[in-house]
């Protein structure tokens, strides 16, 4: 008597060897696609339209959007909301797809002076200047410069009463 080969069900044989590619397919292709990440906070246009310029002071900002994370640098006349939306993909680096930076400037009494945003579009490249302390050692090894004073050490200076 032939014996039978059990059937594999829905789920065998053929069937189920596509259904694993078809995961694996998926998997694949939503490894790829972007991923973004948000950072910070910026007002939104109908959250400014709650503060008055020269009417509302910083308590009633803080009340209305909140307190910045950011003020100004040498004084406190201004504060800064910041929010940026940053994009991931693959093996590439991060690109920065939107910047959000409301400026609130008060005045000296306390009260909102201007609010003013700005985008990514208004930003500039700025070129830092990197400050570098030079030293009196000019390509030097510590064994170069152990040998270069060998000469010079003068025992008697060193000694009491000498």
């Amino acid at each position: 008597m032939a014996r039978q080969r059990p059937t594999a069900g829905v789920w065998g044989g053929v069937g189920l060897r596509h259904g694993l590619l078809v995961l694996a397919m998926a998997g694949l292709l939503s490894a790829c696609a972007a991923t973004y990440s948000n950072h910070g906070y910026a007002p939104t246009d109908a959250e400014l339209k709650a503060i008055s310029v020269g009417v509302d002071s910083r308590d009633s900002v803080a009340k209305a959007i909140g307190r910045p994370a950011s003020t100004g640098v040498l004084s406190d006349n201004a504060w800064y909301y910041v929010s940026s939306r940053v994009r991931h993909f693959t093996y590439n680096a991060d690109k920065i797809v939107d910047r959000q930076l409301v400026a609130i400037s008060f005045d000296k009494r306390g009260v909102v002076k201007n609010i003013e945003r700005f985008t990514l579009a208004d930003g500039r490249v700025i070129a830092l200047n990197r400050r570098i302390t030079t030293t009196g050692i000019k390509r030097v090894s510590f064994i170069g410069q152990m040998l270069r004073n060998v000469g010079r050490v003068n025992l008697a200076d060193q000694l009491p009463g000498g």
